[in-house]
């Protein structure tokens, strides 16, 4: 069987099923081919089920890219005010939560719901456990399924990145753009927990559950949340949010005691010791974590020398990761198609005509918080009104 659109958009997520909304509203017949038994299976678990869907402080800034201005003209012309409207009209209730960050109150499911409706309302027609065997492009492109081909003269690639594989994540989308010739910057993990080494492992990991607020930095940049112990490292917000920015081999900076002073009133105290230590350090730390550093990093005396340097160690633990949890742990995919080879404006190859690449697939990644998701729907729908 062979079925014709103006439009078939591989990959039923997020910016996948914005697109389709976006170019179905403007007349276009528009087909979803999704491999999965259902669309929006990424969407479904997000934010712990209750789907991170925007922030409110949304900049060009809280965006990851080779190409750190690609992402300003979508994001523009698609804010989180248009996304809050269309929840809004869907009557779905939401809440914000921290720092910007909207949740649905219910569940993810009334996103995945809205967007269906929206996609049934746009005649949008949507084809799941529908893996995709071969693309060609000839005067157009043309998709062969198990027993069904599909031919249109725009193909939008939305088929995400390599995060949380067991979810069916593939290089799909990679290996089509460089079947057409278009460069791919290296995925890899982002917003992602950090393992400890060996040594910091036996130190801290029987601590697992402990979080408290930090300050984690590398060179250039530096987040402000929480850091939560793991039984293999470290995560928690201030974690994921740096690990986008951490490379193998380098160090990891944590201020365990953001704005605090900690050993200032021991420095002026005629009774210094391990004890007097502690019981300063748990006034900033959980108390079991507050053993657990001060047991490690203990001075040689009690000077004021020596509380200095210690202050300096606290506000600058160094740590040097083995290695990030990977694929299966990360949040999103950083790298993906090179931005120099697509249209800001349309998320068009500038290569191939008619040929899209939207959402995590694209060397664009967000900082934790409903970034990505924003992405999704403002490159989806750059490309949906492009169609």
């Amino acid at each position: 069987m062979a079925i014709k659109y103006d439009a078939v958009i591989l990959g039923g997520g997020a910016a996948g099923l914005m697109c389709a909304i976006e170019a179905g509203k403007r007349g276009r017949r528009v087909a979803v081919l999704e491999r999965a038994a259902r669309v929006g299976k990424k969407i479904l678990i997000s934010g712990g089920g209750r789907c991170n869907f925007t922030n409110l402080h949304c900049r060009p800034e809280n965006f990851i890219s080779a190409n750190p201005h690609f992402a300003k003209s979508a994001l523009a012309r698609y804010t989180p005010a248009d996304f809050i409207a269309l929840v809004e009209s869907h009557s779905i209730p939401y809440h914000e939560k921290t720092l910007g960050q909207l949740f649905c109150d219910r569940a993810a499911r009334d996103i995945t719901d809205m967007l269906e409706a929206e996609c049934r309302a746009a005649s949008v027609d949507i084809f799941l456990d529908t893996a995709i065997q071969e693309v060609r492009h000839s005067t157009e492109f043309t998709l062969h399924a198990a027993d069904t081909e599909f031919s249109a003269p725009a193909l939008v690639i939305a088929t995400g990145g390599l995060t949380i594989p067991k979810m069916g994540a593939t290089d799909f989308g990679y290996q089509l753009a460089r079947q057409f010739g278009i460069k791919i910057r290296e995925p890899r993990p982002a917003l992602t927990p950090l393992l400890f080494g060996a040594l910091d492992r036996s130190t801290y990991c029987d601590l697992a559950g402990v979080s408290t607020e930090v300050i984690a930095s590398t060179d250039h940049h530096a987040f402000r949340e929480a850091m939560l112990i793991t039984h293999q490292g470290l995560s928690g917000p201030a974690i994921l949010q740096i690990s986008s920015y951490w490379n193998k081999g380098e160090p990891l900076r944590i201020d365990l005691a953001p704005d605090r002073e900690v050993f200032a009133l021991l420095r002026e105290s005629s009774t210094r010791s391990a004890v007097t230590a502690r019981a300063a350090l748990q006034l900033a730390l959980p108390n079991r974590f507050a053993t657990r550093w001060l047991d490690a990093h203990l001075p040689p005396r009690w000077t004021n020398e020596d509380l200095a340097r210690l202050e300096k160690k606290l506000h600058q633990w160094t740590i040097a990761p083995a290695a990030t949890e990977g694929f299966h742990k990360a949040e999103v995919t950083l790298g993906g198609v090179d931005t120099d080879e697509l249209s800001s404006k349309t998320m068009e190859s500038r290569k191939v005509r008619g040929l899209f690449f939207i959402g995590e697939v694209v060397d664009v990644t967000g900082h934790l918080g409903g970034f990505n998701f924003q992405w999704a729907w403002a490159s989806g729908a750059a490309a949906g009104r492009a169609l």
